[in-house]
């Protein structure tokens, strides 16, 4: 829930042709209702997008688009499997139908045929690039250490380490000093805990957002459109989900009000401690307090 809401934000935001670039647990807060919104946007990056509706038609006629992009068995855990290319037989299982008519097959195909897909909003600033040094040390992206320039891709390598991180209660790069976590980022593969047990398609999906090269990170071209559709967030109903309920709502804090003589008492109290200790000598005055 909290990391399709956090998908949602950083999508706006690309929208709106800002980079974030400063993705983490501390900028992440929980309203009053339980749902989040995104704080802290001094390292932010404005730049120049252009959202699109792209008909289904034309991104079907993207090689990239005709083979399977997600590996669905446990057995595949090369980081090649979650490129494009990928099409080793081991990284997809052919689901299994009952054998159907040939008139039952062509009716289907023509119902399929008059419904057209509908077209998929493309709102990714690919052209957004900065050399800046920004970020906290172990949400960098590499091409950021790199000091290659960078784009929008780091917001989806910073949501992988978010979604890493609430998963497992620690980055997956954090070294015993900022050197060498930035060691780490950029030279140490990928590496899951063997608890807590999670999900395949979680492990799929970090592995997606993590990869080092930000042109074969997941999402670099169709930004959120393309993490959507990953497995790990089957089921959810992204045009509702400010609508849906929250894990938790947050308990409102009550304040017990201080009776006035209490208050009144205890600022004697403390005025009188101010003055014996300035009698006594020990009383340090600040200018320009």
């Amino acid at each position: 829930f909290y990391v399709a809401e956090v998908l949602l934000s950083v999508e706006y935001l690309h929208m709106l042709g800002i980079v974030y670039r400063d993705l983490k647990p501390e900028n992440v807060l929980v309203r009053e209702d339980g749902h989040i919104m995104l704080s802290d946007f001094d390292l932010s990056l404005r730049c120049a997008v252009n959202p699109t509706l792209v008909r289904s038609s034309s991104i079907e006629t993207d090689p990239l688009r005709k083979n399977p992009v997600y590996c669905v068995q446990p057995a595949c855990i090369e980081p090649s499997c979650i490129q494009p290319a990928c099409v080793q037989p081991t990284c997809f299982s052919p689901r299994l139908f009952k054998s159907r008519s040939k008139k039952e097959k062509k009716s289907k195909n023509e119902i399929g045929n008059q419904v057209s897909p509908l077209p998929e909003l493309i709102a990714e600033p690919t052209n957004a690039r900065s050399m800046s040094f920004v970020g906290t040390h172990e949400y960098l992206a590499p091409e950021i250490i790199k000091g290659e320039g960078h784009g929008s891709a780091v917001d989806w390598w910073t949501l992988g380490i978010f979604l890493y991180e609430l998963l497992f209660g620690k980055t997956p790069f954090k070294g015993s000093g900022n050197r060498a976590t930035l060691f780490n980022v950029v030279g140490q593969p990928l590496k899951f805990p063997e608890y807590p047990v999670v999900s395949f398609a979680a492990r799929d999906l970090i592995r997606g957002l993590l990869v080092k090269e930000p042109q074969h990170r997941l999402a670099y071209k169709r930004g959120a459109t393309e993490i959507k559709q990953h497995p790990f967030f089957e089921g959810v109903n992204w045009a509702l989900i400010r609508c849906a309920s929250p894990p938790e709502v947050p308990k409102p804090v009550e304040i017990e009000p201080v009776p006035l003589a209490a208050a009144s008492t205890s600022e004697k109290k403390v005025v009188s401690d101010a003055n014996n200790e300035k009698s006594a000598g020990n009383y340090l005055e600040f200018d320009f307090f």
